[in-house]
């Protein structure tokens, strides 16, 4: 939504409107997308402070995660350049996450290929460990 976006990011909804129109191809679909006119009466009718968008002609356009962070490097805003820096440090972080991770296999690797089978069950709950766990998905239904 524009109007919550701009107030996030300390700019009127004009100047983000015109960051937006001026960058574009910044903002694919996954990014950004146009509510329809039910999307829109149904916001609308949740939320009692968008009570002004009912009498608005233009559809709004709503964010993913993606199109907010993307609005955060288009725009000059001192809560803008701010997000911009934490997503920045937070790629780093997980890099660095990862690499140490690389690592860790890699010594982990070597140290089972010393040692025989019994210990291939210590090895096997460690490794188990070092997996990610699956998403638990919910149940659709009944």
């Amino acid at each position: 939504m524009p109007i919550l976006t701009a107030n996030i990011y300390g700019v009127t909804t004009k100047r983000l409107n015109e960051q937006i129109k001026r960058n574009r191809d910044r903002f694919p679909e996954d990014f950004m997308f146009q509510l329809t006119k039910e999307e829109k009466d149904e916001v609308v009718a949740n939320c009692d402070h968008l009570k002004k968008l009912k009498y608005s002609p233009v559809l709004p356009n709503a964010f993913t995660e993606h199109g907010a962070i993307m609005i955060a490097t288009i725009l000059n805003s001192p809560v803008a350049v701010q997000a911009s820096i934490h997503v920045v440090r937070a790629f780093v972080k997980l890099r660095q996450i990862l690499a140490s991770n690389k690592e860790l296999s890699k010594r982990f690797n070597e140290l089972e290929k010393k040692y025989d089978a019994q210990f291939k069950v210590v090895f096997d709950a460690i490794r188990q460990l070092m997996t990610p766990p699956e998403p638990k998905r919910r149940k659709i239904g009944f």
